[in-house]
């Protein structure tokens, strides 16, 4: 188990982490309703596809500010950005401008390939023996923000109305509130040093790897497109599903409620998965993820399978994640 003082120091980025990738991530599966209502839906996969690019050309450039300038400085900037995204998507869905609501689709995926890096900030505060457990509690909190969206969704229909727009639409907007509230609380993290950790500090190479000789190191590449893969698969899945429950009558209090099982499933196991490939190891991982996503593919159009879908959609993905 992971010693007190290290929860205790890790509870301003768990909390933080845990509003901003719940905020984000009931937005991105949002997104496609969105753009039905704007009257777009044949491009209801856009946002998403918009968001998993510029997040991935964005992690390489956080990654290279927290080199320089440290965690701290790049999580709390990738909030920021992500609360400016959410907002101009909601401005943009509200005022009927679907180029506005992408724009700010791509900046809150961008600013996700930044936040998502709280994980690695989370692995190199604690022993090695330990990390997978450290990324379980941090997936795990990570539920807590979809929960709070959920639970107040009959206020943000209220606002929605006093707006006059979709709760849909009000949820970027809360998202956007959501995220401020990350980017404030990450000022209270205090990363560890490596007095903290067990065993001396890795010595720091004399000058940084290029992506060559990074992807020749053993087992990278493999990981590289496992990671690659899943991603792709679980964002599809879960940003068209909303949509498909929407054609089949469900109303948004059903919605909602599949929005944030599906959540839970993506992160609530990460207590469970973290240890388990800890002790089986990242094949274990990937294979069994792998599985899981095949059989998400598999079930994702029958009605009568949709929530097997969405269940193996998402345990697969955390399968693969979790270290």
């Amino acid at each position: 188990m992971l010693p007190r003082p290290d929860y205790a120091r890790l509870l301003p980025l768990y909390l933080a982490q845990a509003l901003a990738t719940g905020a984000a991530t009931v937005s991105t599966m949002l997104a496609s309703l969105v753009m039905a209502q704007l009257g777009q839906e044949p491009l209801s996969g856009l946002p998403s596809t918009l968001q998993s690019v510029a997040g991935a050309v964005s992690a390489a450039l956080f990654g290279a500010l927290m080199l320089r300038r440290g965690r701290k400085l790049g999580l709390g900037g990738a909030f920021v950005l992500g609360a400016a995204g959410a907002f101009l998507g909601f401005a943009g869905a509200k005022t009927g401008l679907t180029p506005a609501f992408l724009a700010g689709a791509l900046l809150l995926g961008a600013a996700q390939g930044g936040f998502q890096q709280a994980r690695y900030a989370a692995a190199e505060s604690v022993p090695a023996r330990v990390r997978g457990l450290a990324l379980g509690v941090l997936m795990l909190m990570s539920v807590f923000g979809s929960v709070l969206m959920h639970l107040f969704g009959p206020q943000l229909a209220q606002l929605g109305h006093s707006l006059q727009t979709s709760v849909e639409v009000t949820g970027w907007l809360a998202a956007a509130g959501l995220l401020l509230v990350s980017a404030a609380l990450i000022g209270f993290w205090q990363p560890a040093g490596p007095q903290a950790l067990e065993g001396p500090a890795p010595a720091a190479p004399a000058q940084p790897a290029g992506w060559r000789h990074t992807l020749r190191q053993p087992g990278v590449a493999g990981a590289v497109v496992a990671v690659a893969v899943s991603q792709t698969v679980m964002v599809a899945l879960m940003s068209l599903t909303p949509l498909r429950a929407h054609h089949l009558g469900l109303g948004h209090g059903p919605v909602s409620e599949l929005v944030t099982g599906h959540i839970a499933g993506m992160f609530a196991f990460g207590l469970l998965t973290g240890p388990l490939i800890d002790r089986l190891g990242l094949r274990f991982g990937f294979a069994s993820g792998a599985a899981l996503l095949v059989l998400a593919a598999a079930t994702s159009w029958p009605a009568t399978t949709l929530g097997c879908c969405s269940a193996c959609s998402r345990l697969g993905w955390g399968g693969i994640w979790s270290r």
